[in-house]
């Protein structure tokens, strides 16, 4: 009954290797970084949409809230830099072009600002996203080679003041120590004088610390 059918007969789709092929979007790295870019700004309006709504359904804390919007909104505005184009003009057609229903996180990105800073009478909010925007500021212009003592002397004061004005942190507090005492070491410094490769390193790692330390406060606060 089986004679005429062989054991070993290959399956149709061993018959098509093209079948296994890995099938790549792009054809170059400009392309493959292209594709990266578009992708890292998808995430973000996707991520900045789930935290409106965590935020309207009290999952998280207005300071933690401002905090984490804060981030996004720095971290949109350099992605969709990188994505801007004649095909994608406006953030909105960007969002069309790939079925982004996120009204939320359209709507914060238009603002600019966290749902929060526009009843802070006490200037809380906008301390905290101020906070924020100056911690990624320095750290990217530190990853960016951006190292003369102008270049960052300027930022790093605003961060400290800003600090300062929230009463909610000590004097003591771990992150203000770490800011003050680069604030002083570029503040013995020439305008043209550069941080060193160590110097550099160094400062970066005591930003995220501090960075991180002051993610913690908001949360006990």
């Amino acid at each position: 009954m089986f004679a005429g059918i062989s054991g070993n007969q290959p399956s149709p789709q061993a018959m098509r290797p093209e079948l296994f092929e890995e099938v790549k979007l792009y054809k170059n790295a400009r392309e493959r970084e292209t594709y990266d870019n578009m992708a890292d700004l998808f995430s973000i309006i996707n991520t900045l949409q789930c935290l409106e709504k965590a935020y309207i359904r009290d999952v998280v804390t207005p300071r933690e809230y401002t905090a984490a919007c804060s981030k996004l909104l720095v971290q949109y505005k350099a992605a969709f830099k990188l994505v801007q184009s004649a095909e994608y003009p406006t953030v909105e057609a960007f969002m069309k072009k790939f079925r982004l229903d996120c009204p939320a996180a359209l709507e914060r990105i238009k603002e600019g600002r966290p749902i929060t800073i526009k009843d802070d009478k006490g200037n809380t909010s906008k301390a905290i996203a101020d906070t924020v925007s100056l911690f990624i500021t320095i750290m990217d212009k530190l990853r960016l080679q951006i190292r003369a003592m102008d270049e960052i002397h300027p930022d790093l004061r605003d961060l400290m003041d800003t600090m300062n004005s929230l009463s909610a942190l000590p004097e003591d507090f771990e992150g203000k120590v770490k800011v003050n005492g680069w604030y002083e070491t570029l503040s013995s410094m020439k305008a043209s004088d550069e941080l060193t490769d160590e110097q550099v390193r160094q400062m970066l790692f005591d930003l995220e610390q501090a960075y991180n330390a002051f993610n913690r406060s908001l949360q006990h606060t």
